[in-house]
């Protein structure tokens, strides 16, 4: 009796459905049994098979990620087979270097998926093609396509899809919000954590084809033949991906490391230091990316040191390559104590030494000219330096968008910078064609996300905070998707496919940057948040290091008004740009809101063209913008029959947080923006219950003075 009750007992388990909460680990790699029955007969029907034409490593790769999503899918192994079954439907891949493709003929990544007779074909001009058409393929099934009659075509508009990761040897991450670094560098090269090859599927799946490994505030020690061997275990990992490993360099690494006296890049004893090491890194690790660099900026060693150009620097490590098949990043983030306006310096340091720059060396460009705020105009540097490619560097990681702790879709943010209007070449010589090299012919592109990454189970802390990652990597292979069809994939993939939770949940993202803006920085305010960790409000920040780290540096408020005149009449930081940005943004009664403070001073009474006067249009977003938030709360409550139970409540517990410090952030700019104006709270809105002197004291404990 007793063995009969455990046998049955036993089934019971077997065949139980699994009630497993959803931790985030998979991402959008979701590959869950296709809920409805006859779309997976459907699916059945077509993939009976799967007939790899090839050997070559990342097309193996494809196969294998194929079977593996089908089988989840489909609740069904799918059988690879040597070559097509006559009898059967199958899926068929193969390379073809001269597929018919779409984009230019010289790319290599793109691929085409088609129906031909009984079978799916999926083509690509490499096997990176063909394992970007793969993972189509399966976001078409993921995300409920029909896949009768398929004949899709696609390439990256972008060249270099990067990650870069500000990842430190002793494991912690700077502007990180996910826990530590998933690199585990102790226990590199033995031990292969296989969260690395979950890393990979995860970017290869979204098209990102490189991975700068380390901080820009690097560390020399990743040059040593300790870490170059570590280096090359990853890369092992991240190849049968598609994917490439890049180093952030230490410029001084040659005293530091290397036992020279100098690191001037025109010294040939400093020359011939740094093409040894590439030698050496590119005998350890052959595909090799290159070389990403910060100088001379925020401290960091550089060319200026010696009296020498970005360029002078850049090239030398160009010419360090060799003939390598590899790249220099050299980052455009400069800004040095004591200049008038922080807005220009990359600029002035940058624009008089385009077409200075060796062929291998690309310029990578924050997407504003400060620091990755909320909302910035587009950084000047775009458009104007014709000769040069640049890399579009944007922030994947909220480093002033709330952390872990708000919900924030930053696909909005990215088109918008991706969108700008240069006008450099006319109308529609936007940021995009700029970067991907379309409008100055230029033959190497790039784009680049700083990561969100960590060892959180989830990946990025706030489970919402993988859309970023999804969407950086949706946009830098094709940047005129919108962010609501990439939202909506996202969703369907991730949370839920059920038709009115999916349109709310889309609904919430699209609006949650617009909505944080709202109660953070409205009409242009910038850095104004606290000073040590970059979270939280602190307007009142007159301290610091220096005075381009502190808030009023910024808003400039007075008696008078609030805002930072960038005209002719003030820096005359908005001559950098062309004479139709100019125009549009050179006029305060005509400027667009978002924009007005970053350019302009403007009077407290001032009328806008909402109607209001500018304070009360500031205390009206400060207001609707935090209420906003308590809409957010209700859209996601509406969500919780058809999303995870444990993934809703972890949200939703984020949300209240964010509602939390969406009134910190009321109050504490409303209050101390009207010891200024002098002017009520304007109806109907309550004035803020706490003084300013209290709210002071939350910025405090958060910045653990």
């Amino acid at each position: 009796m007793l063995l009969r009750s455990l046998l049955l007992l036993l089934i019971l388990v077997a065949v139980a459905p699994r009630c497993v909460a959803d931790d985030g680990y998979r991402l959008w790699l979701k590959y869950d049994l296709v809920a409805d029955a006859g779309q997976r007969a459907q699916y059945r029907s077509a993939a009976q098979f799967i007939a790899r034409n090839g050997s070559d490593a990342v097309l193996k790769t494809a196969a294998t990620e194929l079977q593996r999503g089908l089988q989840g899918l489909l609740g069904q192994p799918v059988p690879l087979m040597a070559k097509p079954e006559s009898t059967k439907r199958g899926i068929v891949l193969s390379i073809d270097p001269s597929a018919n493709v779409s984009g230019s003929s010289a790319n290599r990544e793109g691929f085409r998926i088609a129906s031909q007779g009984r079978n799916i074909l999926v083509t690509g001009r490499s096997g990176a093609g063909v394992l970007y058409g793969v993972f189509a393929l399966l976001r078409q099934l993921q995300t409920g396509q029909v896949i009768s009659g398929l004949n899709v075509s696609s390439s990256p508009r972008i060249q270099y899809r990067m990650l870069n990761h500000w990842d430190n040897p002793n494991g912690t991450v700077e502007r990180g919000y996910a826990g530590s670094s998933i690199w585990k560098w102790n226990e590199l090269p033995q031990r292969l954590d296989p969260r690395y090859t979950d890393y990979a599927r995860a970017n290869a799946s979204i098209g990102i084809n490189g991975v700068a490994i380390n901080n820009v505030n690097a560390s020399a020690r990743y040059l040593t033949p300790e870490y170059l061997e570590k280096v090359k275990a990853l890369a092992g990992v991240l190849r049968p991906y598609g994917i490439r490993v890049y180093l952030s360099v230490f410029w001084a690494a040659p005293k530091v490391i290397g036992g020279l006296t100098t690191a001037d890049p025109l010294d040939a004893q400093v020359k011939q230091w740094w093409a040894a090491k590439a030698d050496e890194i590119y005998s350890q690790i052959p595909d090799f990316g290159g070389f990403l660099v910060k100088a001379n900026s925020e401290g960091e060693p550089g060319p200026q040191d010696y009296g020498r150009s970005h360029a002078e620097g850049a090239n030398m490590l160009a010419t360090a390559l060799g003939a390598h098949d590899g790249i220099v990043m050299w980052r455009a983030f400069v800004y040095k104590a004591g200049s008038s306006d922080r807005f220009k310096q990359a600029y002035e340091e940058f624009k008089p030494l385009d077409g200075q720059f060796s062929p291998k060396v690309l310029v990578q460009v924050k997407n504003g000219p400060i620091d990755f705020q909320a909302r910035e105009p587009f950084h000047p540097l775009f458009g104007a330096m014709p000769k040069t490619p640049l890399v579009l560097e944007v922030q994947i990681t909220q480093e002033y968008l709330g952390m872990a702790t708000h919900l924030v879709y930053l696909a909005p943010l990215f088109k918008e910078c991706l969108n700008a209007d240069t006008q450099t070449k006319g109308p529609g010589s936007t940021v995009a064609k700029v970067v991907d090299g379309s409008l100055d012919q230029h033959r190497i592109s790039g784009i680049a996300g700083v990561a969100n990454i960590g060892t959180d189970r989830n990946w990025t802390g706030h489970p919402m905070g993988q859309a970023n990652w999804y969407a950086f990597g949706r946009l830098a292979w094709d940047y005129t998707l919108t962010s609501k069809v990439i939202a909506t994939e996202w969703t369907k993939m991730t949370l839920t496919r059920e038709p009115q939770s999916v349109a709310t949940i889309v609904d919430v993202m699209e609006k949650s940057r617009d909505i944080y803006v709202r109660y953070t920085t409205p009409l242009g305010l910038h850095h104004i948040m606290g000073q040590n960790i970059h979270y939280g409000p602190e307007p009142w920040l007159a301290q610091a290091g220096r005075p381009d780290w502190t808030a009023v540096y910024y808003h400039k408020a007075d008696s008078a008004g609030l805002g930072f005149n960038r005209t002719a009449t003030g820096s005359n930081a908005l001559a950098l740009y062309s004479p139709g940005v100019q125009q549009a943004w050179g006029n305060a009664k005509t400027c667009p809101l978002n924009y007005l403070l970053w350019f302009h001073h403007v009077g407290w009474q001032q009328p806008l063209p909402t109607g209001r006067t500018l304070w009360n249009e500031l205390a009206t977003r400060y207001y609707t913008g935090a209420d906003s938030v308590t809409w957010m709360q209700q859209r996601w409550a509406s969500v919780r029959p058809a999303v995870d139970a444990a993934l809703f409540a972890d949200v939703t517990a984020r949300l209240a947080i964010q509602r939390r410090e969406a009134l910190w952030w009321r109050d504490a700019c409303v209050l101390y923006f009207q010891t200024y104006s002098k002017q009520p709270i304007p109806a109907p809105f309550a004035p803020p219950a706490r003084t300013l002197a209290e709210v002071k004291t939350l910025v405090d404990l958060y910045q653990l003075k």
